[in-house]
């Protein structure tokens, strides 16, 4: 099911060439700021707003899924600590923020949130050689 409104379901978020892997129910992409490198969104391909409404096998897969990308992303980033977000309050559709918070972190004890910076957007070589990367190691891990 899809919901024409929604930015995921119309296609207009995430950036398609920040694709880095179909995991089975959902997709990861890099997000679009790398200030915290390695910043990785898992979208889940159908329209739902809340884990409730998936059946339990559903929900089940996509943990699988999202532990499959933080353990890909604590690997090629060596994380200190991996942040998981699952908010939907501006985008109504479930998907994960998968945070690698690394050893020169500016800000260990805060949430990706309040930290201000100015984003930093990845693209061309730089971009694909960090969703290559992503998506050789989630390859492997497989």
């Amino acid at each position: 099911m899809t919901d024409p409104r929604c930015k995921t379901c119309s296609g207009t978020w995430p950036k398609a060439d920040h694709f880095i892997a179909d995991l089975g129910l959902s997709r990861a992409y890099l997000h679009e700021d790398q200030f915290f490198p390695g910043w990785t969104v898992v979208v889940f391909k159908h329209h739902a707003t809340e884990l409730f409404h998936l059946a339990p096998t559903e929900r089940t897969q996509l943990m699988e899924e999202v532990s499959l990308v933080a353990k890909t992303l604590a690997q090629v980033y060596g994380a200190r600590k991996i942040n998981y977000e699952l908010l939907g309050n501006q985008l109504p559709h479930i998907h994960w923020h998968i945070i690698p918070r690394l050893a020169n972190d500016p800000a260990p004890l805060e949430p990706v949130w309040l930290v201000q910076h100015e984003p930093k957007l990845a693209s061309g070589i730089d971009l694909q050689s960090r969703v290559q990367r992503l998506q050789q190691a989630i390859q492997s891990s497989r």
